[in-house]
């Protein structure tokens, strides 16, 4: 698909996804995980439009409540994001929109595979 001339077609195809393979910015130790992202792109098959989600996810976003969540999003995560937009595209990144997922309504729609070592940011 042509980006120029076709981005509403690939937004739509992107966002019911039948599977979904991506990460998040943290995790609570009660279970809740925390998305951000310039675009939100990626955020309606997280949310539940996908029907199965794959989260992986590097055991250093793992903090111990919301607040701290939201707190690496923006003063940990933003600023290496925006570096990395920087030098990928010329151009800073935003944090525009955080998505915060408590609970799955459907049994066995998410899973979480936590790695030991230190991935992403």
């Amino acid at each position: 698909m042509d980006r120029a001339t076709q981005r509403n077609e690939i937004w739509r195809a992107l966002s019911v996804p039948d599977f979904i393979v991506g990460s998040v910015t943290a995790v609570t130790e009660t279970g809740s995980l925390v998305a951000g992202s310039a675009s939100g792109s990626q955020l309606p098959g997280y949310a539940g439009a996908a029907a199965r989600a794959i989260w992986v996810v590097g055991a250093q976003k793992i903090v111990p409540d919301l607040p701290a969540a939201l707190r690496r999003v923006e003063e940990h995560c933003l600023p290496l994001e925006n570096e990395r937009a920087l030098n990928a595209y010329g151009k800073s990144s935003s944090l525009n929109r955080v998505l915060i997922l408590n609970a799955e309504t459907e049994p066995g729609r998410g899973s979480v595979l936590l790695i030991r070592e230190a991935i992403g940011f």
